[in-house]
C-alpha cells in the first residue's frame, strides 16, 4: 500500500463533491451563504484587501458554511432519530440554527469593519 494511492484520493474528492452538490441542490441557506461568499470576493478583489484582511474573511465565510454544513448533517440525523417533530427534537434544531446565525453574525460584522471604511474611502475620493 502506497502512502498516497491516487484512486482512492479520487474516489474521496467524488464523494466530498457529490455532498457538496446534494447540498446545494436541497439546502437554500448554502446558496443562500454561497452568493454572498461570491459578492465578497468580488469586494475582496475590488477593495484590493490586504492579506490579512483576506485571510480573516475567508476564515469567516468556512466557518460559516461548514456551520451550515453541520447544521444541515445533524438536522437530517434528528429528522431519521425522531421523524415526528417533538418538543425536543425541534429545541435541537433551533439551537443548531442559532450555531449557523452567530456565526454569520460574526461574519457580517468582521465584513462590516473592513469594507465600510473602504467604502467611506472611495466616497471621499469621489
Amino acid at each position: 500500500m502506497s502512502f498516497l494511492n491516487p484512486v482512492r484520493l479520487l474516489k474521496s474528492f467524488k464523494y466530498a463533491s457529490t455532498g457538496f452538490f446534494e447540498l446545494v441542490k436541497t439546502e437554500q441557506n448554502i446558496r443562500i451563504h454561497l452568493i454572498l461568499t461570491a459578492i465578497v470576493v468580488v469586494l475582496m478583489f475590488y477593495f484590493r484587501t490586504t492579506i490579512l484582511e483576506t485571510s480573516v474573511l475567508i476564515i469567516s465565510i468556512v466557518i460559516v458554511l461548514l456551520a451550515e454544513i453541520i447544521n444541515s448533517v445533524l438536522e437530517r440525523i434528528v429528522d431519521i432519530i425522531k421523524p415526528r417533530l417533538t418538543p425536543e427534537a425541534r429545541t435541537m434544531k433551533d439551537i443548531m440554527a442559532a450555531m449557523v446565525l452567530m456565526s454569520s453574525f460574526g461574519a457580517v460584522i468582521i465584513g462590516l469593519l473592513i469594507f465600510v471604511p473602504k467604502i467611506i474611502d472611495k466616497i471621499d475620493m469621489v
